[in-house]
């Protein structure tokens, strides 16, 4: 892993000079008489490859970001999104390891000269790394199982360091990642860096979750032993990422996903903490077919639960009472500038659309054109440029969206309305 700045640096700034590059040998073979489509085939796989081969080096905030653009690959035209499909799915649960030496040099600078003492056992060889830390697998003393969360050095400076890196080559990775929001994307991610490199607090949220639901039939929230601002160690989960069930059956695939969909609303009606951080990597499904949750770095605490105006907002919404619904919205702060009431309907329908049925079904056509449609709504004088995000709500619509990505992604059908009904303040008043 690259760890100075100028390496960093050096490895972003080849993404601007490999588009150049590829654009070039595609014009030469175009002059050749190479099949134009053919062509910029290879080439958008070309991008991909280049583009998450440097996010996923660099680990940092630039592994961060590309986790997160994963994320929202249903969102993506399907010329853009297959070539990448593959190079996405690698960011979501995987990177390149630190060393053992490294990791015990971390190990011995959090717990102690004697930290050994801590573990029956310990593998040095991570069982699962990500965009600031890695896991192992290891049996504390006493016998019990648990993971080793294990936060790179230096994690804080290389987030930081990468996102403002693709914030000002926004230009050259916009389009490579389909359209997306380049630069909010990496905003939003520097903003909450500091909570996501302290464990501590991240131990407090997982401990407050884990309580909450502990004995739950559903989901299963591990454990905290102990933690410190570089290592948590809690207790080890066996399953399977929730990106392998797109390839079970139906009937298991809209289990599970109803399942994911449940607990992000689960999260801040029982323990008052919205897990932010949708992304499948978070998502276990277990041999006996709960929902196991892991990273609880970023969270929105709710103590009060979610809004109580959600679930009115969206009745009225589903109601076509554009007028109330309007009303609403700017009491919550979400409307900028005079907006026309049906105009502002229009606009939020694919979000209200999944309630309006008892059973939808979430995929990537669907998911498309909903982007499309928001999209075009956020010209210079559409809607959408006249609305803005409250704070209280800037993570709930990221989860909301987030969410809402990752069960097309997963070609689930569920019963999105019921879920809100059960979970929502306000539905029903």
């Amino acid at each position: 892993m690259p760890t100075s700045s100028f390496a960093r640096a050096s490895r972003m700034l080849s993404l601007p000079l490999g588009a150049a590059g590829r654009q070039a040998v595609g014009f030469g073979r175009r002059l050749l008489g190479a099949d134009a489509d053919q062509v910029d085939t290879q080439l958008r796989a070309a991008a991909a490859e280049q583009l998450f081969s440097v996010l996923g080096e660099l680990k940092g905030g630039a592994m961060k970001f590309g986790q997160a653009l994963s994320m929202f690959e249903a969102f993506l035209p399907e010329e853009i999104a297959k070539p990448y499909r593959e190079q996405l799915g690698k960011l979501q649960d995987s990177a390149p390891p630190l060393p053992s030496s490294r990791v015990q040099a971390v190990l011995r600078s959090e717990l102690g000269p004697r930290w050994r003492d801590w573990f029956a056992s310990i593998d040095l060889r991570p069982a699962a790394a990500a965009s600031i830390g890695q896991v192992h697998r290891g049996v504390l003393a006493d016998g019990t199982p648990v993971a080793v969360k294990i936060q790179y050095p230096g994690a804080d400076r290389a987030l930081r360091s990468d996102l403002r890196q693709i914030e000002r080559l926004a230009g050259v990775v916009a389009p490579l990642a389909g359209g997306v929001d380049v630069v909010t994307l990496s905003r939003e991610l520097a903003e909450r860096i500091s909570e996501e490199v302290d464990y501590t607090l991240e131990a407090d949220n997982q401990s407050r979750a884990a309580d909450a639901f502990a004995g739950d039939p559903e989901f299963v929230v591990p454990r905290v032993h102990d933690a410190t601002s570089r290592v948590l160690i809690s207790d080890w989960l066996d399953g399977r990422k929730l990106s392998a069930a797109a390839s079970e059956p139906e009937s298991e695939r809209n289990r599970i996903g109803l399942s994911y969909a449940r607990f992000l609303f689960a999260g801040p009606a029982r323990a008052g903490l919205l897990h932010a951080d949708p992304h499948p990597g978070n998502y276990l499904v277990l041999p006996d077919g709960r929902l196991g949750v892991v990273d609880f770095g970023l969270v929105a605490r709710l103590p009060q639960g979610l809004p109580p105006a959600m679930g009115r907002l969206i009745r009225l919404a589903m109601d076509d009472d554009a007028a109330a619904m309007a009303r609403g919205l700017a009491e919550e702060g979400f409307i900028a500038r005079e907006v026309d009431a049906h105009e502002l309907l229009g606009y939020l329908d694919p979000f209200v659309e999944p309630a309006r049925s008892e059973q939808f079904h979430f995929d990537r056509e669907w998911m498309r054109a909903q982007f499309l449609h928001v999209r075009s709504s956020s010209t210079r004088d559409g809607v959408g440029m006249k609305l803005t995000i409250p704070p209280l709500y800037a993570l709930i619509h990221r989860v909301w969206l987030g969410g809402i990505a990752v069960l097309a992604q997963l070609d689930v059908t569920a019963g999105f309305r019921d879920v809100l009904a059960e979970f929502l303040p306000g539905w029903s008043d």
